[in-house]
């Protein structure tokens, strides 16, 4: 059954020897009885590494389109999508539709590297995404479903292909958990603990707009970091050895939803191609539309060596893959394998998000929503306080939450407030608005709304947000200046 879509988040009364029984991050929410339930037991099973239950606190009961219900009969907004997977929204009737049709006809789900038509007609979906000057040179290596996977495969291939054993990658930049995927990661929280990561992997300045990492604020198109990376590449003096390949995301997502320059973009892709060096984008949370375009490379007009993908190609199904050039091809066969490469269920799932996506236009859609919700957030800005930076592209958006009061730069702009962030999160979860935080000291609220939002739905949303965020700068900001 459909859940009511209109009902407004409930306020019941709770029992305190049950709040005081869940972990401390959590005791203090307002949370319904059979909410807390499903959390005291998932807190007792499951391990410490958990993360969203800590920020949303609820256990789902349905799910159609933006909307998730709780098993209390709560409604939400989805401003997180499944970390992008889920294009359509929840169960679309195009992706029910294809899971159906795999299942009443006895068409196998498991098949490892065998291929079938199902994957066929996937590859020849997937393809049809790129740009022509991409597509007619590309291979394809499945992999297992996660985007890390696909990423580790895609170290192996750029090393095998060039027999160099270095990697460059970006502050900021996300590529997964794995090994070679965290030593390529820029968040220290996550990898500082760990012995024995990836040697060799070189960190290089990704342009910022609002925080110049070379301290120059006017450098709007990161000319000072193409330089510097361009220097680093020609100089036989600088100690760097050449890479095997480069990695990047053309919008940083976990780490602040960052958008690289066009012409940064552009002259990364000239010089890479100049020195011979593999250029990977990693799109594995902007790709197959989320930008406004198939892939978030397109806005600059490049071409890339490799391109990463998972997410949503599998329309709300594990799926991860590998697009590249034919001349890394180099592999022999088992050099990349996994089990669940062969996931049927994810190649018609993802072949239908693919059709639907182009039928009905839906790039056109994300351009003008994401413009809608821009709007709406600069208008929050201006209404509000602590707004420091709006970025991003189409439904790929972040906020960056500052201390305008404190008197502390970083970059010659507000510092960055992570307690008032997590305020505002805390305050849409309770007005039925789920949102991420991201980007450093997590100070970015990121959206990734469904695909298929509506302008009315845009407009609900922010209505809340703006609600949230003045109730969090009452309840952080304003305290904190009387205090001082």
């Amino acid at each position: 059954m459909q859940p009511s879509l209109t009902s407004p988040p409930k306020d019941d009364l709770k029992s305190l020897s049950d709040i005081k029984k869940l972990p401390g991050e959590l005791r203090d929410l307002n949370l319904n009885i059979k909410n807390i339930a499903y959390l005291n037991r998932q807190a007792e099973s499951e391990s410490n590494a958990r993360s969203y239950p800590r920020k949303m606190p609820f256990a789902l009961a349905q799910a159609k389109g933006i909307y998730v219900k709780d098993v209390d009969g709560n409604v939400y907004y989805d401003c997180l999508s499944g970390a992008g997977a889920i294009a359509l929204g929840h169960n679309h009737d195009v992706v029910q539709n294809a899971i159906r049709k795999q299942l009443d006809n006895n068409l196998p789900l498991l098949t490892l590297d065998i291929t079938t038509p199902v994957k066929e007609q996937f590859v020849k979906d997937i393809l049809s995404c790129f740009p022509a000057e991409f597509a007619r040179n590309a291979k394809i290596q499945f992999c297992g479903p996660s985007g890390a996977d696909a990423v580790e495969a895609a170290i192996k291939l750029v090393k095998i292909a060039t027999g160099r054993r270095s990697m460059m990658a970006f502050h900021g930049g996300y590529h997964g958990m794995t090994n070679g995927a965290l030593s390529m990661m820029g968040n220290l929280g996550s990898k500082s603990q760990i012995p024995g990561l990836m040697s060799e992997v070189q960190f290089l300045p990704f342009p910022y707009n609002y925080r110049c990492p070379m301290g120059r604020p006017e450098d709007k198109n990161g000319e000072t970091s193409i330089n510097y990376i361009e220097n680093i590449l020609q100089d036989d003096e600088s100690g760097i050895t050449k890479p095997a390949g480069i990695i990047l995301e053309a919008i940083q997502g976990e780490g602040g939803k960052i958008p690289a320059p066009v012409a940064w973009l552009q002259k990364l892709r000239k010089i890479t191609k100049e020195q011979g060096i593999p250029l990977i984008i990693d799109e594995v949370q902007t790709g197959l539309g989320r930008t406004g375009k198939m892939f978030a490379f397109e806005h600059a007009g490049i071409i890339p060596d490799v391109v990463v993908l998972s997410k949503a190609i599998g329309g709300s199904q594990p799926l991860a893959i590998v697009v590249y050039h034919k001349d890394l091809d180099k592999w022999t066969p088992g050099s990349h394998a996994g089990t669940f490469r062969g996931n049927q269920l994810a190649m018609a799932t993802g072949s239908a998000t693919i059709n639907f996506i182009k039928d009905n236009n839906l790039l056109d859609h994300v351009t003008q929503m994401g413009k809608l919700f821009v709007e709406n957030l600069k208008a929050i800005q201006i209404a509000t306080n602590c707004i420091g930076d709006i970025r991003g592209t189409g439904l790929m958006l972040g906020v960056e939450i500052v201390n305008p009061f404190s008197g502390v730069l970083q970059s010659g702009n507000p510092e960055r407030f992570e307690k008032l962030s997590r305020q505002i999160q805390k305050e849409c979860f309770s007005r039925g608005l789920i949102i991420e935080i991201g980007g450093r000291q997590s100070s970015v609220l990121r959206f990734l709304a469904p695909l298929i939002i509506t302008e009315t739905q845009v407009n609900d949303i922010c209505k809340i947000f703006k609600d949230a965020v003045q109730a969090a700068e009452t309840e952080v900001l304003f305290k904190s200046i009387s205090v001082n």
